[in-house]
């Protein structure tokens, strides 16, 4: 038991961290750069590109479940869902390298090429990724040390976001040398090698500290009581609205800033442009998010915190929208802001997952935190596609055509694509977190119990489960 309860230490928590930027790279990336890459370098029209991203999310609705299932099931001398970190690694970096490597392609055979190779990375983002939100679930019993492994993990998402808009789309430019297709192709190579090597350095540094029991019940058992669970489904609702509203305005990023704002892409700030402005000032804003809400989630309630946070979010949204085209400086403060709401509701959402898988093993006695999680991670995913595909359907809708002068209309669909939708949808995402009824009292209850059982079990080797409440 003394292993088992060994202290998270610093350097640990670090290293779960780091496994963060394989997922978050990629995240940020295709949130920049895929519609661009397909519709306005590839010839692929909007509406078939949002179609894909929509269509894709139908399989990740069986895998991702599976995948939680399985890593509860899984036993071997590393844990449950370590291991999966070293066996999906390269997959996970050759799948996603793959997507821009379309040399050549256009039109039919690019979005061909868009359906195989998102699906595939898909895939590998799922073997990685619900493993990794898994590990965070086992790494300690105290829902106190798992927000502050959640909070060195979002610090990594930051940073993420941060060689994204900086690094990445300066090595955009540089390794493209006038060929933006190449540019985009390269530095999504270099990506997918630093993800690989930071979930390697992810499994080495983190341990599992909370022990499987003995067997798991039936899946479909499992995924019944999930579905009737309130809490799980508030968060799993927050969790897929949030990531709408933020995909959809990074996806319409470059357009708003091309096609709306007319930017030159001249330097306004050492050696960032606007757009590299814009996402590192939601970087910052994003690591401010954190670091606020890890302090704050030790004296207030997780839900309560997250309604904050949606209402900081939506205010600096529309405070960005209602400023002239080229206030450059007060809306890089106001993007500062929405960054600082999306890193308290990331916090706090990944955190509440695992503190439903501990609720669900403490009152019913199943431990079931990979496919708990899992609902996180397909949560993200979806809310990311949807995200994605909106501004495509959106820009279909209102006229637009790539590489033109576009119409009052086309740039109306630009700003919905970009401000007012998002801002409209974060709303529900906190109204979600009303049923989230896991206060800081109740965790704390169900934390000591279980506590207590475990020990009891180290005892005696195969122990009743508890009565479900």
């Amino acid at each position: 038991m003394a292993e088992q309860h060994a202290p998270v230490t610093r350097a640990e928590k670090l290293g779960y961290g780091v496994g963060e930027l394989a997922t978050s790279f990629y995240i940020n990336f295709f949130n920049i750069y895929l519609l661009y890459y397909f519709v306005e370098l590839g010839g692929v029209a909007p509406a078939a590109m949002g179609l894909m991203l929509l269509l894709t999310k139908f399989f990740d609705a069986v895998t991702d479940p599976v995948m939680g299932a399985i890593g509860d099931r899984t036993r071997t001398r590393w844990g449950r869902y370590r291991p999966y970190l070293l066996w999906a690694a390269v997959p996970f970096g050759l799948t996603g390298a793959a997507i821009f490597a379309s040399t050549g392609l256009t039109g039919d055979a690019m979005l061909v090429w868009a359906y195989v190779t998102y699906t595939l990375t898909m895939v590998a983002f799922t073997a990685v990724n619900v493993p990794y939100s898994a590990l965070m679930g086992v790494i300690s019993p105290s829902a106190d040390v798992r927000s502050s492994v959640a909070a060195y993990r979002m610090v990594f998402n930051a940073l993420a976001v941060v060689g994204v808009a900086v690094v990445a789309t300066t090595l955009v430019r540089e390794l493209g040398s006038g060929n933006e297709a190449r540019g985009i192709m390269l530095t999504m190579f270099l990506l997918a090698g630093a993800g690989t090597i930071s979930l390697l350095v992810t499994f080495a540094a983190s341990r599992e500290r909370i022990d499987p029991a003995p067997s798991n019940g039936r899946v479909r058992d499992d995924i019944a009581l999930l579905v009737r669970t309130p809490a799980w489904i508030a968060v799993a609702v927050a969790a897929i609205l949030t990531p709408i509203a933020l995909a959809s305005r990074a996806s319409s990023a470059l357009f708003w800033f091309r096609y709306v704002a007319n930017d030159d892409g001249a330097v306004v700030f050492g050696f960032l442009d606007r757009i590299g402005l814009f996402y590192t000032a939601f970087a910052l804003g994003q690591l401010v998010g954190v670091v606020f809400a890890n302090r704050m989630c030790k004296r207030f309630d997780k839900a309560h915190l997250l309604i904050a946070a949606g209402a900081i979010e939506v205010t600096a949204i529309l405070a960005f929208h209602a400023m002239p085209l080229d206030a450059v400086w007060p809306q890089t403060f106001a993007q500062l802001f929405v960054g600082i709401g999306l890193g308290m509701m990331m916090l706090l959402a990944y955190t509440m997952f695992t503190d439903i898988a501990e609720y669900l093993e403490w009152s019913s006695g199943r431990q079931m935190t990979g496919l708990a999680v899992s609902g996180a991670v397909f949560a993200i995913k979806t809310g990311v596609a949807i995200g994605a595909a909106l501004p495509g359907m959106l820009f279909a809708l209102t006229g637009f055509e790539a590489g033109e002068a576009q119409s009052e209309n086309a740039k109306w669909g630009i700003e919905l694509a970009f401000a007012l939708v998002p801002a409209a949808i974060i709303v529900p995402a906190g109204l979600a977190t009303w049923f989230y009824k896991l206060d800081r009292k109740t965790i704390a209850t169900l934390e000591a119990d279980l506590e207590a059982r475990r020990d009891l079990a180290a005892k005696a080797p195969f122990p009743s489960p508890p009565d479900a409440l």
